[in-house]
């Protein structure tokens, strides 16, 4: 089963970033970032259910989907250092390696959890996920930007995305983050000042996940800020200051 493909491969790069997409995201959203990013070799997870996963069934549990995603990355082969960045459901699912790598006695450079509340705000409600049906999946999408109205009333979109879209928003409402041991790895969380779904306080509550250094910013943008502005310079900076 393979969980990441190579945006661009660049076997003498010396640091991998691996990229997490959003509910309903697939590794086609970080198609781009191998230019952004041209010091590093730049990989993104592919979730069952979409790509060239698409046959296979949608994961339904957050947690072990990111220990499976944990196994594939720390599989011998690669000892380069690793950094990931996870945005909104993929920010919990980074998270969830992480704490399953430092288990398992490795870990990574840094985390980016970018437009997520942290993973202790996360209940986790078994209600809250079932309710989750096509039409509020759709008004969400909207809301969340990045999804034109016109797509939701095409039966193509509709009957091929919306149903790994709905899977991964009902996992993400199941998941309970609960307070736990903080990670080691250092952690940035970023946020859109005009998300409408995260609050600065909720993305700078990520402070409680890590032991490790932290910064918490706000950029330009809504919830898809990184559509129109990727942060390869926050990232660049971020692990420039970590190597010096």
């Amino acid at each position: 089963m393979v969980w990441t493909q190579v945006v661009e491969a660049r076997p003498f790069a010396a640091q991998r970033v691996v990229c997490f997409p959003h509910a309903g995201g697939s590794p086609y959203f970080f198609r781009g970032w191998a230019k952004g990013l041209d010091a590093y070799e730049v990989h993104s997870v592919c979730y069952p259910g979409r790509a060239e996963r698409f046959s296979e069934e949608c994961a339904d549990r957050l947690v072990p989907m990111a220990r499976e995603i944990a196994a594939a990355l720390s599989a011998p082969g690669d000892d380069r250092p690793v950094a990931f960045f996870g945005h909104s459901m993929g920010a919990i699912v980074a998270y969830e390696v992480v704490r399953a790598m430092e288990e398992a006695g490795s870990g990574v450079a840094h985390l980016f959890a970018s437009g997520a509340r942290a993973p202790h705000l996360m209940t986790g409600d078994p209600v809250a996920a079932a309710a989750w049906d096509e039409a509020s999946i759709g008004r969400t999408l909207i809301e969340l930007g990045g999804t034109e109205p016109e797509l939701l009333e095409n039966r193509a979109f509709v009957e091929l995305v919306m149903p790994y879209i709905g899977a991964d928003f009902r996992m993400l409402a199941a998941y309970e983050g609960r307070h736990r041991p903080p990670l080691n790895c250092p952690i940035t969380a970023i946020v859109g000042e005009g998300d409408p779904r995260v609050t600065t306080a909720q993305s700078a509550a990520w402070r409680e996940s890590t032991r490790g250094p932290f910064r918490a910013l706000t950029v330009p943008g809504e919830h898809f800020y990184l559509g129109d502005r990727p942060p390869f310079g926050l990232i660049e900076d971020a692990l420039r200051q970590r190597r010096s």
